[in-house]
């Protein structure tokens, strides 16, 4: 174990470029696009704690377990954006909600809308009812909120929250059950304990994460796998259960193996990261193989046409590599939080940033699902079109907190050395050996590889990644050729005096990706990747029969940009099976195969042109 120091989001701030073009979006509509759909649907009166059955009739909407949460996770992405331009409507609104806690809140500090107005006296009794999930959501709003604001207000009730939900957890053991159903309270805290320097809420996240799988309290709605409480988590050894619920735990458990040194805990980790990017993750970086119970299956089991792939797991996923990243200078873990950024999670918002996706499937096929039809079975489908809101929004508002806080994946740091994780145009200042060290970096990635960095008062030595995707690069250090050494996917580049100009050149080139035989849907067939980016293939674009369409062995195309997605797409050479030059159902195989110039667009950018086919596997 390696510990090195995240730089946070805040001492960041995005320039130009893709990221910068997407933080944009998210301040000035997306975020605007989910609160208006959280009013609408009554999320924020519920913080009002006014519901009452007998006036139901009226319009008054019944709170959900959950809402608390929606709103937490709307809020911290304020904070961030506030954080970095300031936005006093925003903040304003963020006020209210806090002054509404602070109203409705019991004497105990024990805040819950749905406990509070519709089952008071069923406080802690249900395991998988979202309190301290709920709650864990709220420590992290109220931290980003006091680091963005220095407002205390809200920091000080999550405090006495989790001073009372310790009293009931840990000191009296009153619960009707010893561990949260929904993980995300046990990350939250160690976030509340940098916030504040308390430990006792860093030792409450350890209770937690010790205590699962050891406690007769707690049942699971379908099986213990399914809350990942099945073992104590240093025995678990394999990714299993709902996808989300895994990484929360997964990041907690590696927030404690750093802050605690524990290796036994990041030995865990280390081997459910493992297999759950070598043998269940789809090749977007989704999580989640069925609808039910939102989780993993097996060992490659990972159809196309039916992927759960939930953004929210996707958003799970990157956060569990960057606490990995933290522990151990890795590359395979920063290569698996860039393929969520840019694939896995991205492909959950439209591109004019008002509507998302829950599940994203990597195969679109209507004509498919009529057979399913006229064959009278009833499979569940990912819908084809994004919407603005769900009843189970839980994904909206973590994709406007992901994007407002992405700087905190860029850079991390020790002593002595500066690792760069992303390659994104930023501004960056941070403090070495008791020196202001400013980074400037400056790129058009991912649409090109070629990355430059100034840093004034650098570190004894630069790390930069090379990207799992990149088979060649060149480096130059102060327009010379840079000497480095090279380990785990990172070179080590020594720097001397009180500047250095580093430019990194990654050969960016498309390649074709072959997936294990052992995943049956994808066997025999290929998908298409450039730098970190996975493409598709629409209908709209290559007709409506996808599944005939066969690429070049090896890959041809040409590189253009389309105005209406706003991206790079590719025209790449292959063959299509052409029905018209069929004679009858059945003919001699190659009668019918005809050249075809195939259009591929980004992965994140498909079905943002109304509703059509998909596929990201071609034949």
């Amino acid at each position: 174990m390696n510990n090195t120091e995240k730089i946070p989001y805040f001492h960041t701030k995005l320039t130009d470029g893709f990221w910068a073009q997407k933080q944009a979006l998210n301040r000035d509509t997306t975020v605007f696009a989910v609160r208006d759909r959280f009013e609408e649907t009554g999320r924020f009166e519920a913080f009002k704690c006014l519901w009452d059955e007998s006036k139901e009739d009226e319009g008054c909407i019944r709170p959900h377990i959950f809402w608390d949460s929606d709103i937490a996770k709307w809020i911290e992405s304020v904070a961030y954006i506030i954080q970095a331009q300031g936005n006093d409507e925003l903040e304003s609104k963020v006020d209210e909600v806090v002054e509404l806690i602070e109203k409705n809140r019991g004497d105990d500090g024990y805040f819950n809308i749905y406990f509070t107005v519709c089952e008071p006296d069923n406080r802690w009794c249900v395991r998988d009812a979202h309190e301290l999930y709920c709650a864990g959501h709220l420590m992290e709003a109220a931290v980003a909120y006091y680091e963005a604001t220095g407002k205390k207000k809200f920091l000080d009730i999550m405090c006495d929250y989790a001073d009372y939900i310790e009293k009931v957890f840990k000191t009296d053991d009153s619960a009707e059950f010893s561990t949260p159903g929904h993980e995300e309270i046990e990350l939250a805290l160690v976030r509340l304990y940098h916030a504040t320097g308390e430990k006792r809420y860093l030792e409450l996240s350890k209770f937690f994460i010790d205590k699962r799988g050891t406690s007769e309290k707690d049942a699971a709605i379908f099986s213990p796998e399914y809350n990942q409480s099945h073992l104590p988590v240093r025995l678990q050894k394999t990714a299993e259960g709902h996808c989300v619920r895994a990484c929360y735990l997964y990041s907690a458990m590696a927030d404690l193996a750093k802050e605690y040194n524990d290796k036994e805990l990041f030995d865990a980790c280390c081997a459910i990261f493992d297999n759950m990017t070598q043998r269940r993750m789809y090749v977007t970086g989704g999580l989640g193989s069925t609808r039910e119970g939102e989780r993993f299956t097996v060992d490659y089991d990972l159809p196309n046409a039916t992927a759960y792939a939930e953004t929210c797991a996707a958003i799970s996923l990157a956060m569990f590599a960057g606490r990995m990243l933290q522990i151990s200078q890795n590359s395979k873990y920063a290569d698996i939080a860039e393929l969520v950024m840019y694939n896995g999670f991205l492909s959950g918002m439209s591109l004019d940033g008002k509507s998302f996706f829950y599940e994203n499937p990597l195969e679109i096929d209507l004509q498919e699902r009529e057979f399913k039809k006229a064959q009278g079975k009833k499979e569940k489908y990912p819908i084809t079109q994004r919407v603005e809101v769900f009843n189970c929004s839980c994904c909206p508002p973590n994709v406007t907190r992901f994007i407002a806080s992405i700087g905190d994946y860029l850079y991390s740091k020790n002593d002595s050395t500066l690792w760069v994780h992303q390659y994104m145009s930023a501004d960056t200042s941070v403090n070495f050996a008791g020196k202001e060290t400013v980074i400037k970096q400056r790129t058009s990635y991912p649409d090109s590889g070629k990355i430059n960095l100034a840093i004034s008062n650098p570190p004894k030595q630069l790390a930069l990644r090379i990207p799992g995707w990149c088979d060649s690069f060149s480096v130059m250090l102060d327009g010379e050729e840079a000497e480095y050494t090279q380990d785990k996917g990172y070179i080590y580049i020594k720097c001397k005096g009180d500047a250095v100009a580093v430019t990194l050149n990654l050969f960016m080139e498309a390649s074709l990706i072959a997936a294990n035989p052992k995943v049956r849907a994808d066997c025999l067939k290929s998908a298409v990747r450039l730098g970190p980016v996975i493409y598709c293939a629409e209908g709209v674009d290559n007709g409506e029969n996808l599944s005939a369409l066969k690429l070049h062995v090896p890959l041809k195309y040409s590189e253009c940009r389309d105005a209406q997605l706003g991206c790079k797409v590719l025209d790449v050479e292959g063959y299509s099976f052409d029905s018209e030059h069929f004679d009858g159902l059945y003919n001699r195989y190659g009668t019918a195969v005809c050249p075809k110039t195939i259009r591929l667009i980004p992965y994140y950018a498909f079905a943002n042109r109304g509703e059509t086919d998909m596929r990201v596997w071609l034949g």
